[in-house]
């Protein structure tokens, strides 16, 4: 891939975001290398960079709490960017209300946050997949494989909606619905039509949440297989384990979705003494094995789950260019080289850079970059302050 179709962030402003007071720094269209202190405004940077794309960004915070500890309650976060249609200005943030001096700060005026392109107010920050799309790889996922399978489900829905923007909207559609069914099964409502309703929105949104992620998995696992014999990270065998992932192998959509629907007819006496659905797609799981020795990633050693949460990612990346008209997305790599050998960090940097992404990396320790040297801008993180360096 060629710079031809490489979107870059070639500028970031912050006002009042966590621990950056003011921020207006150009980087140009290089991979970006961030090191310092733990505690330094790293990873900080690396989630309002996060925040130019749908959703909640790379920590999943409540929007209310990214405003700087003694700023006047707001936040903003702006870019200059060469997207897939060019140039581009992003912006969000949540705008505070005028402050008494008497009361201290003021809140933010709404906790829903706006968005604008090119100055434009838009809907949401799904408008951002427009022109950029962006992933990412944190210290917290690490914990991925061993932790608990909603983790893995939201780290799929996010790779679906990097592909496919309106995935989170059929997630969010979803679990609205089990909420609502939920909500009426506790209450002992006996408006059989409404509970009726509320789950044929559940099978519709259900089954096309399932189609999407079995999709992509299918996928994911095509681009793994593809560099299997030219990487140095492990192949992960990726499959995804549920029944309506299961039975769309086999039978059509509406009949999945007719069945689904049944079936929570069925369960709603269990349903309603267990408190929630007891089948959907929010019991599914994303099953990985190590492509080389057949262990399941979860009982890997810390340094080979790194590794093939790298090949995840790295794959997850080709897969969004593909999709994204060749333009690679945005990779923001918290902590990447931690548990990485000089092998597999060189190995890594020669993989950004033949997938012809902009990366932006952090890690306290430079050297551990050294090889970005002259491919990188590299900047000195200090107390919410950056010193870029010749």
């Amino acid at each position: 891939m060629t710079n031809a179709h490489r979107t870059a962030i070639t500028r970031v402003s912050l006002t009042d975001f966590r621990n950056y007071e003011i921020l207006d720094q150009r980087f140009g269209d290089r991979s970006v290398v961030l090191y310092g202190a733990n505690g330094a405004g790293k990873t900080n940077l690396l989630e309002a960079i996060s925040l130019l794309g749908p959703g909640r960004g790379l920590r999943r915070t409540v929007f209310t709490e990214l405003a700087r500890s003694r700023g006047p309650g707001g936040w903003a976060v702006a870019a200059e960017a060469v997207g897939a249609t060019g140039p581009v200005r992003l912006g969000t943030g949540l705008v505070a209300a005028a402050s008494d001096p008497t009361t201290g700060p003021a809140a933010p005026i709404s906790s829903t946050r706006q968005c604008r392109i090119d100055g434009h107010k838009v809907k949401s920050s799904g408008a951002f997949a427009d022109h950029l799309r962006l992933t990412w790889l944190t210290p917290a996922q690490d914990r991925l494989f061993s932790g608990p399978a909603t983790d893995r489900r939201r780290f799929l829905d996010r790779l679906v909606a990097s592909i496919d923007p309106a995935h989170s909207r059929t997630v969010q559609a979803f679990e609205h619905a089990m909420k609502e069914r939920n909500s009426q099964l506790a209450g002992g409502s006996g408006d059989t039509g409404w509970l009726s309703a509320t789950e044929t929105q559940m099978a519709e949104a259900g089954v096309a949440v399932a189609a999407g992620r079995a999709a992509a998995v299918a996928r994911l696992a095509d681009q793994i297989g593809d560099r299997a014999h030219a990487s140095a990270f492990p192949p992960a065998l990726v499959t995804l384990e549920g029944t309506l992932e299961a039975r769309l192998d086999t039978v059509p959509a509406v009949e999945v979705e007719d069945e689904y629907r049944m079936q929570l007819l069925s369960a709603r006496a269990m349903d309603k003494a267990a408190g929630r659905a007891l089948a959907g797609p929010h019991r599914s799981d994303l099953v990985v094995v190590h492509g080389v020795t057949g262990i399941a990633a979860k009982n890997c050693s810390t340094g080979e789950q790194k590794a093939l949460l790298i090949a995840l990612i790295l794959a997850e990346a080709r897969l969004i260019a593909a999709d994204f008209g060749g333009f690679s997305p945005i990779l923001l790599l918290d902590e990447i080289v931690a548990h990485l050998d000089a092998r597999r960090r060189a190995a890594l940097f020669g993989e950004l850079e033949a997938l012809g992404a902009q990366a932006w990396a952090t890690g306290t320790d430079r050297m551990l970059f050294s090889e970005l040297e002259n491919r990188a801008v590299f900047i000195c993180v200090q107390g919410g302050r950056l010193a870029a360096e010749d």
